[in-house]
């Protein structure tokens, strides 16, 4: 019998990972209440789902009576763990939970969760395409895709399960998966979590409840990531792109090698589709990743052959009168951005701004000077970063279409016009992703 039968769950937040749980622990025997701050007229689409459910609503206002005879309270990504409903419900001694932490309490086979402040996204989708080419029923999902728990009822015991976890997710676990991978942890969301200790924290929530059977995947190379080392109770593993390893993946020579006890070619680094040194590294991590749940090497190669990333990062999008257009919108941090301006030894025309999240500008700020041919800043962060680039070369617009039009008149045969804002898509756009597909549409409509 599931531990949802008989319960009481309120969840709050009805957007994609809630509707999931939603319907999983109403089919487990759960008594479930839906809170959301949105009115009836705005959640019609969600709610008619889910409408052949018997699930009670309370919408407009999280009123503490929800809390009232309550035995578990699940928050979607977007709802923070100092929110006053979850902070009564911790005093009331209520579990707090969500959705993919969840899952992975049910998870018949092992699972592998990648978290990082870069990087997790595409080294998730790696791992998953590497699964797949070892012939593997393979799931991918969490904080990308759809939410596993939703898939549950179909996984058998030699599928391979990859979960990309955020920070948001994993600030509420009591429960780490088997196979977890800290790719790096730098600045990130300071404006949720307020200080880089209490990010670093939720992060290793991704560790530091594995057991002795359990398996860790750091990155070597990132000094914020090795600080979780102690908390390693089993297997460690190590990938770096800068030093040998004894157990993980490594470069020598040009190419990719795999240590498990004996030293295995995986790949040449010109095999690798995906460009920058951090990409890389996101491979050699998938490599670790996929070895330690019995993937092939063949496969891996397959794999890395084949993959030529996922959306947003760093996407070509066109080529124009000899001018490349790359989108990159999944840059919400300045650590993320500098990776991309890394990534390419052309002319940059950067387009920058977006909202800022109480981030660190100067390193980003002095690589632009360095490397950057001409900036076009948009959004809430326009001031603050032409303040930081003061006597650069740059331009000031509105709007994204603004944006796309001044690169257009300032970019020539040779250069790149790169959009990779630093900032979060919050002031203007739904997420990144929507931000991203308004400037491929963009650069598409513009004339030859």
């Amino acid at each position: 019998m599931d531990e949802f039968n008989g319960k009481r769950l309120v969840i709050i937040g009805l957007a994609r990972q809630g509707k999931a749980l939603a319907r999983f622990a109403a089919a487990a025997g759960a008594n479930v209440v839906v809170t959301d701050m949105r009115p009836a007229e705005k959640l019609g689409a969600a709610m008619a789902e889910l409408s052949d459910l018997e699930i009670e609503y309370v919408l407009g206002e999280h009123p503490m009576s929800l809390l009232d005879k309550t035995d578990m309270l699940a928050i979607s990504g977007g709802v923070p763990a100092d929110a006053p409903l979850v902070l009564a419900a911790r005093e009331r001694g209520i579990r707090v939970t969500n959705d993919s932490q969840e899952f992975i309490k049910r998870a018949p086979t092992a699972v592998i969760g990648i978290t990082g402040s870069a990087g997790k996204s595409t080294t998730t989708a790696l791992t998953g395409v590497m699964g797949q080419m070892a012939k593997r029923r393979t799931w991918v999902g969490g904080n990308i895709g759809r939410p596993l728990i939703a898939d549950l009822g179909k996984m058998g015991a030699d599928d391979i399960v990859v979960q990309e976890l955020s920070s948001f997710q994993l600030e509420v676990w009591d429960q780490s998966p088997p196979v977890a991978a800290v790719l790096n942890i730098t600045p990130n969301h300071l404006d949720r979590h307020k200080t880089m200790a209490a990010y670093a924290n939720a992060k290793a929530n991704i560790l530091r409840h594995q057991t002795e059977r359990g398996t860790a995947v750091l990155s070597a190379d990132d000094p914020g990531a090795m600080l979780l080392k102690s908390l390693v109770k089993g297997r460690l593993r190590l990938f770096s792109l800068d030093k040998t390893v004894k157990d993980g993946a490594c470069v020598h020579n040009g190419q990719i090698w795999l240590r498990n006890g004996k030293d295995v070619p995986v790949c040449r680094l010109d095999e690798i589709k995906l460009r920058g040194d951090h990409n890389v590294r996101n491979v050699l991590a998938a490599v670790t990743l996929a070895d330690t749940v019995g993937v092939p090497v063949e496969a891996m190669r397959r794999a890395i052959g084949l993959f030529t990333g996922i959306e947003h990062r760093l996407e070509w999008v066109r080529t124009l009168n000899g001018v490349q257009y790359i989108n990159d919108s999944i840059a919400t941090a300045p650590e993320r951005a500098l990776a991309a301006m890394n990534a390419f030894d052309e002319p940059l025309i950067l387009l920058a701004g977006g909202k800022d999240k109480d981030m660190v500008w100067d390193a980003w700020a002095e690589r632009v000077r360095e490397r950057v041919k001409h900036v076009i800043l948009f959004g809430e962060l326009a001031e603050l970063m032409e303040k930081k680039l003061a006597g650069m070369n740059l331009t000031r617009v509105e709007t994204m279409a603004d944006a796309v039009l001044a690169a257009r008149e300032t970019a020539v045969s040779g250069d790149i016009v790169l959009l990779s804002p630093g900032g979060t898509s919050f002031d203007a756009f739904t997420d990144f992703a929507e931000r991203g597909e308004q400037f491929r549409a963009l650069v598409q409509g513009l004339p030859d």
